[in-house]
């Protein structure tokens, strides 16, 4: 239910990337092509800004009335009329998404098994999916109209969190026990002695967190095994946008209009794009998540999607489109390596950067995963304000461009990022730090002075002894 939020974010990013290109948009709102590649731009672009804005600014309702009544506010989308609204429409909407962005994936990773940490992780990026597969249906369907259902998936993860309950370490956080007993036992659908000995590392775990964070100021982000951590988090997602996925699902149509020329088969292509991306996510999510290792999957996805890509700049150079809706043996090809690319991105680089981000930072600088997602809003909004201008100038060479980005997306694989997969959460900090010493002060395993001391919860919800 939490991960719907990214449903909303895939869905608004589908429709908007087939939107732009109606000729009902420019007649509503009374703009000429001569603008039309700024005002494509804007309307896909500007919303990441916001987006950028809202994971920033949404850490102070989590911290303060919990993960689920953050949520719940992000899910709220104004209605909004003519040029100069949809804008702030789109920003207003971009705050939601990026709020939503960050706190469920720490509503996730909190509420998760250690042992399905990684699948659940990458369901925000599965819903995603999702959603841009139902948007781009929705396009094929609604072409000739101007309709509102842009509304229902936001309200949907509103009123949804409803049903949920609180993040187990958040009440733990406020001291509120009970409650936390009662959410984990409702979440776990178990109150055996396994479950009440989870409560109680969660009690102690905060404990030890809490210790850990005190005295905590910006300027340790500076340190040299922080600021590796700080690093890595923002440069795993710029790698993710620029292998262009992201791009092809906001721009969809106008890429396919480059590989088979115009015609009203863009949209279809485009929705069938959809599916088979939503159908790569989910037997990845769902079979693979945790079977195989994560760093060799990233490099094994970036060399894939570099050869496709490399391949389609070649094929649409030698044997470029002939338009009027003529279906060419090149032009079968070249959507079939797109397929193909975006097949491999969600077996590497579309799910992954989400878990790997969100445990690679101890208990102390916890704030970097805000600065790790918040920087795939940036880069986000770098890429969509960006690739409108890129596909005007560069044509079939913007393939080549994300292929030869792939290639350095590998080569920071192999040379940086670590293999996580089955690991604690203290065990992945081991292997980031280069002082284990350091490691240990920063998980909150060694607080010299203190003795942890947290109450734990009995099966009828009543404190017990103290561990």
């Amino acid at each position: 239910m939490a991960s719907s939020g990214g449903f909303l974010f895939g869905y608004d990013s589908g429709l908007m990337g087939a939107i732009i290109t109606f000729a009902s948009l420019q007649e509503d709102f009374r703009y000429g092509k001569g603008v039309a590649t700024k005002t494509n731009s804007l309307v896909v672009g500007i919303q990441q800004a916001g987006a950028f804005v809202g994971c920033w600014a949404i850490s102070l309702i989590a911290a303060r009335y919990g993960r689920r009544q953050a949520i719940m506010v992000c899910s709220a989308v104004p209605l909004t009329h003519g040029l100069p609204a949809f804008y702030v429409g789109r920003v207003v909407s971009g705050l939601g998404l990026g709020g939503s962005s960050v706190i469920i994936s720490v509503f996730s990773s909190e509420n998760a098994p250690k042992e399905i940490r990684g699948r659940l992780g990458s369901f925000y990026q599965l819903m995603y999916t999702f959603g841009i597969f139902t948007a781009y249906w929705v396009d094929y369907a609604v072409a000739k109209l101007m309709v509102p259902v842009t509304h229902c998936p936001a309200a949907l993860l509103g009123i949804g969190m409803l049903t949920v309950t609180e993040s187990v370490r958040w009440l733990v956080q406020q001291g509120r026990h009970e409650e936390a007993w009662e959410s984990l036992t409702w979440i776990r659908a178990d109150d055996s002695e396994e479950t009440r000995a989870e409560l109680k590392e969660i009690q102690v775990s905060i404990a030890e967190e809490q210790a850990a964070r005190s005295g905590f100021q910006y300027r340790e982000l500076l340190e040299r095994d922080n600021f590796k951590r700080l690093s890595i988090g923002v440069i795993v997602f710029l790698c993710q946008q620029s292998v262009g996925a992201t791009a092809l699902a906001y721009y969809g149509p106008q890429f396919f209009k480059i590989l088979v020329g115009a015609g009203p088969s863009n949209l279809l292509l485009t929705a069938i794009f959809g599916a088979v991306k939503i159908v790569a996510c989910g037997t990845f999510v769902l079979f693979f998540a945790e079977r195989i290792g994560r760093k060799s999957a990233l490099i094994g996805g970036g060399v894939f999607m570099s050869i496709c890509m490399i391949i389609i700049t070649i094929v649409t150079k030698v044997r470029p489109p002939p338009g009027g809706g003529v279906v060419t043996s090149s032009g079968i090809a070249t959507v079939a390596l797109i397929y193909a690319n975006i097949m491999a991105y969600n077996f590497s680089w579309g799910p992954l950067p989400w878990p790997i981000v969100s445990e690679i930072f101890p208990a102390r600088i916890k704030v970097g995963v805000a600065t790790g997602v918040g920087s795939q809003w940036l880069w986000n909004f770098m890429y969509s304000f960006s690739v409108s201008y890129m596909m005007a100038a560069m044509n079939e060479y913007i393939f080549l461009f994300f292929g030869v980005a792939d290639i350095f997306v590998v080569l920071f694989t192999i040379f940086v990022l670590k293999e996580t997969r089955g690991l604690s959460l203290e065990e992945v900090q081991d292997i980031y730090s280069s002082d284990p010493a350091t490691t240990k002060r920063f998980s909150g395993a060694s607080v010299p002075g203190s003795e942890v001391e947290t109450a734990s919860i009995d099966k009828a919800g009543e404190k017990a002894e103290p561990v």
